[in-house]
């Protein structure tokens, strides 16, 4: 099985950011998870891949051409494919993976996310969207969707959809689709 994160091409002010995509990366290893990621060896994204790697696991990236010394390809991955654009880039993480998870990350991340999640509520997929909600980083972001439901622009179960945990055990159970 195959597990699509996002998340920052920095590592952002607090440890635990990168404690957590290296405890995710280690986890995947561990259940034999294929990671799918944006192929850049900096910031999270290279934290998380270098966690899967150094245990032994296998990692897809998928960069576009324009990013790859921006980005900092990661030269040790698994398999680095490296496509024309960004819209390649995240069909490819799609079609390649059996669910998404994002990490912390900026509008990248949350624009990543919030396209496959669309993608679902739209039936051009049915595999599991989820937040790694790592020191409460996207509390806010939860509030706001709980408000959209609540004023009528999210239908309840739409945002039910999204899996939210603190912890990467926990996402990993309710991702059980995907691990089985």
């Amino acid at each position: 099985m195959r597990l699509c994160v996002f998340c920052g091409s920095s590592f952002g002010t607090r440890t635990t950011y990168r404690d957590a995509a290296e405890e995710l990366g280690a986890l995947l290893a561990e259940r034999q998870i294929e990671l799918v990621y944006g192929g850049a060896h900096v910031g999270l994204m290279g934290a998380l891949a270098d966690s899967v790697l150094a245990r032994g696991g296998r990692v897809i990236g998928v960069i576009p051409q324009a990013l790859l010394a921006r980005e900092i390809a990661h030269s040790g991955l698994t398999q680095l494919h490296v496509v024309d654009s960004m819209h390649e880039r995240k069909a490819l993480m799609a079609s390649l993976s059996d669910g998404f998870v994002a990490l912390p990350g900026g509008i990248g991340t949350l624009e990543e996310l919030f396209e496959v999640w669309t993608w679902a509520q739209l039936g051009l997929h049915s595999k599991p969207c989820a937040l790694l909600d790592v020191d409460g980083f996207y509390t806010g972001l939860v509030g706001f969707l709980d408000q959209a439901v609540a004023q009528g622009f999210l239908r309840s179960k739409q945002r039910e959809w999204l899996i939210v945990e603190t912890n990467a055990h926990a996402l990993l159970s309710r991702l059980a689709p995907v691990n089985q």
